[in-house]
């Protein structure tokens, strides 16, 4: 059984928390899946918002999903985030991709 497999099991089974919607999206990024990664990065800054890296990896999913406006947007709410936290390594990455996006726009 794959780890997403076991991922959506768990989800299934009724846990349901940020860090799983979070690891799930990592999953559907790692194997191309950018819309499935969506939907679940979505609902892990829902449950929890000041959780900086879904921030990060939501932004990337919309990116490679081609909807850059909205990975933009994301990126700069994720800055936010990250900033308040100081987690400066987010921040400072997603400053890049929000660069990224903007300039592919």
């Amino acid at each position: 059984m794959s780890m997403i497999e076991n991922l959506e099991k768990m989800l299934a089974s009724g846990q349901d928390n940020a860090l799983l919607r979070y690891t799930l999206g990592n999953e559907y990024l790692k194997v191309g899946d950018a819309e499935a990664a969506i939907g679940h990065l979505a609902e892990a800054v829902r449950q929890d918002a000041n959780y900086s890296a879904a921030w990060k990896h939501y932004g990337k999913a919309l990116a490679e999903a081609g909807r850059l406006e909205d990975a933009a947007r994301t990126y700069e709410q994720g800055i936010k985030v990250a900033e308040a936290r100081g987690d400066v390594q987010a921040a400072k990455e997603m400053k890049v991709f929000l660069k990224r996006a903007r300039k592919n726009k």
